[in-house]
């Protein structure tokens, strides 16, 4: 019986960085040696063990073997007859094939320090093209790494398994998870980057992948394709260390582009409210998260009023606050302020243009939250339905202050 540390420790490890979770693979053992000795069975589809003392997981050397399509359909072998070998050509990337001894030595029967050193993401063996989860693990990988690239050999196996329709079979809160941890990644356009190149976009996010080769005008969008400024507009949200749904509904907010008429481009106008729809089904079928969606559907639905916010009068800044929900949910209209403002730097020569917007809005939203509606309930007792018509006008005298008080300041 003999245990390796496997997998992102070793890997992150010779890269220089620091190790958050171990995984260890034991050979020459069986499930009943492993409960002898105290681990603690959890593994579902095949033998994974906790340690008794430090709970870091301990799975048996294992061969498998598909059965099906998808990523659930395999079976799992895991006698002690099974090599250290025979479990690493299973695994992803060679990067990832790396077993380190306990003497500290490390086995890389595959060229895994080699590719390290190369900055390439390269598959272990043909067993890759039997997991469609490792397209998007490898897509992730890339925003983790964005100085890796991937193998022309590897991009090529991926491209036949989009095309065998592996990724198709994969369950949306797989793909979920997946998108969900590389937009949280250094630089998330690397994982779209990725996943464009094999054509696996196309089919898990089509409203995004349209987006690719529609124009804008230059004037506003020196990068012109909407492809790449939704890529500048996600990494300058990573870049800002702002929270998932910041990074997603940056990420959507201008998917209505991808259904303007070509006659029209590179004028988008009234893409705000071709994109609701769009966000909806691609939430829908990802089965995203509800704070996720909401965020991406207000700000694929507002951004434009936000851009346009000093040219809005008192009442319409009122009304942008209510149709928000701002009142009850102050910090997700302030999470949406972000994300448009990610979209206004996210644009080629726009990284340090001015954003007075954010706190523009900020500030009405401050200014209208003075209003005291349980005062002027009391005031309005005999005439209840009167209420909100009541607060609503001395939010709109608040704002109309502000809007005042702002006109009449110097510039500084």
């Amino acid at each position: 019986m003999k245990t390796y540390a496997v997998g992102g420790a070793v890997r992150d490890a010779l890269l220089g960085l620091p190790v958050q979770d171990r995984d260890f693979v034991v050979v020459g053992a069986t499930p009943e040696q492993m409960i002898a000795a105290g681990y603690r069975p959890v593994g579902k589809d095949f033998p994974v063990f906790l340690h008794p003392l430090t709970h870091e997981e301990y799975a048996l050397a294992r061969t498998e073997r598909k059965t099906a399509p998808g990523y659930k359909g395999f079976v799992f072998h895991t006698e002690d007859n099974v090599t250290l070998e025979q479990d690493l050509v299973r695994r992803d990337l060679t990067i990832n094939a790396i077993a380190q001894a306990e003497d500290g030595s490390l086995i890389d029967p595959f060229g895994g320090q080699a590719d390290i050193a190369a900055q390439i993401f390269r598959h272990v063996s043909p067993a890759f093209a039997e997991d469609p989860v490792r397209i998007l693990r490898v897509a992730r990988f890339a925003a983790r790494f964005p100085a890796f690239t991937v193998a022309p050999d590897t991009n090529d196996l991926m491209q036949q398994m989009v095309a065998a329709g592996e990724v198709d079979a994969l369950v949306p809160e797989r793909v979920w998870q997946e998108v969900a941890r590389g937009l949280m990644e250094e630089q998330p356009s690397r994982m779209f980057e990725v996943l464009r190149a094999c054509g696996a976009l196309r089919r898990i996010m089509p409203e995004l992948d349209a987006l690719w080769g529609v124009p804008q005008p230059a004037k506003y969008h020196p990068e012109i394709d909407t492809g790449v400024h939704v890529m500048l507009v996600v990494d300058y949200a990573a870049r800002r260390h702002y929270a998932l749904p910041v990074r997603f509904a940056a990420l959507l907010h201008d998917l209505g582009k991808g259904a303007t008429p070509p006659d029209a481009w590179p004028s988008h106008h009234g893409h705000e409210g071709l994109g609701i729809a769009l966000v909806e089904q691609l939430c829908q079928r990802l089965k995203a998260p509800s704070d996720c969606r909401d965020l991406a559907l207000m700000t694929a639905r507002e951004h434009g009023n936000v851009a346009r916010a000093e040219q809005l009068r008192p009442a319409t800044i009122v009304t942008l606050l209510e149709r928000c929900d701002a009142f009850r949910k102050p910090q997700r209209f302030i999470d949406m302020l972000h994300a448009c403002a990610c979209d206004h730097f996210g644009r080629a020569g726009f990284e340090n243009a001015a954003f007075p917007q954010l706190s523009y809005l900020q500030a009405a939203l401050d200014a209208a939250q003075t209003v005291d509606g349980g005062q002027i309930a009391e005031a309005y007792v005999e005439r209840r339905q009167a209420i909100p018509i009541a607060i609503r006008a001395a939010r709109v005298e608040e704002v109309r202050k502000l809007v005042d008080s702002l006109a009449a300041a110097p510039d500084l």
